[in-house]
């Protein structure tokens, strides 16, 4: 089976590159499932309940967020009644929105869940580690293979996690740096693991982002409004190739243009 995991989409070009080559990448690659991390969807700032829509009219079945997940006024209202969406695992329970997923394609069923990391990072959350623990622990017997997504800066805490669940995880992958890592490998007990699959949106940018204001800010100090650039757009992603036992057979990072 399949399964193809799109890093950070950014603003409108990342939306629109999705659109361009998820239906294509279905049906060139027989992709069974599609997962894209969608929390700078809206403008480079979080994702609205209509881009919701968008990115599952275009074939992507399931959309995890990050730390960003609350930037869009009203979210937090609208999460609530959005299928297959999922916020980060570890926010307080009090937090809106479903903390994993379980999808199923041909008789397999797939858990999905983020987990943010703590070193660097200003979100309140628990221990990634033990909620990755407590939800694999509380779904046993209702999946058949689990997507971690680690939503973390530092990436001695994403390789921590990915060996932290070496076997018990189908793959755990890292995103939020906006910068592909060239570490795509199976770990010994057959998980999928990179640190990082990057950006789903301008290149052509300082993370998305346009290049002069971000370079002035860095120059000056001086605020300035960080607008999304529009050049060099490619989709982010892996591939990851697993048996019906849910472990890893093969890992491919994807950085295409449409």
């Amino acid at each position: 089976m399949k399964l193809l995991f799109i890093g950070d989409i950014v603003g409108k070009p990342g939306r629109e590159i999705v659109s361009a080559l998820v239906p294509r990448l279905r049906a060139e690659r027989g992709i069974d499932f599609v997962v894209a991390n969608g929390e700078n969807a809206a403008a480079g700032a979080g994702i609205t309940g209509s881009i919701c829509k968008s990115l599952r009219e275009c074939g992507v079945d399931a959309i995890t967020l990050g730390d960003h997940v609350w930037d869009q006024k009203g979210f937090e209202h609208d999460i609530t009644g959005i299928d297959r969406v999922c916020r980060p695992a570890n926010l307080p329970t009090a937090c809106p929105g479903r903390d994993h997923l379980i999808i199923e394609k041909n008789g397999f069923r797939l858990l999905i869940f983020t987990v943010l990391g703590r070193s660097f990072m200003g979100a309140k959350a628990d221990c990634p580690f033990l909620c990755a623990d407590a939800l694999l622990q509380k779904h046993a017997g209702q999946f058949d293979g689990a997507l971690v997504e680690v939503h973390a800066e530092a990436t001695s805490e994403k390789q921590a996690l990915g060996w932290h669940l070496d076997g018990r995880a189908t793959a755990v992958l890292g995103t939020h740096t906006h910068v592909a890592t060239a570490d795509a490998s199976l770990l010994r007990r057959r998980t999928a693991f990179m640190c990082d699959v990057g950006m789903t949106g301008p290149h052509e940018s300082v993370l998305g982002r346009e290049i002069e204001p971000v370079l002035g800010r860095f120059l000056d100090g001086m605020p300035r409004r960080f607008e999304v650039a529009a050049g060099d757009n490619r989709l982010s992603a892996a591939l990851v190739e697993f048996a019906k036992s849910g472990r890893a057979e093969r890992l491919e990072w994807l950085s295409l243009r449409a």
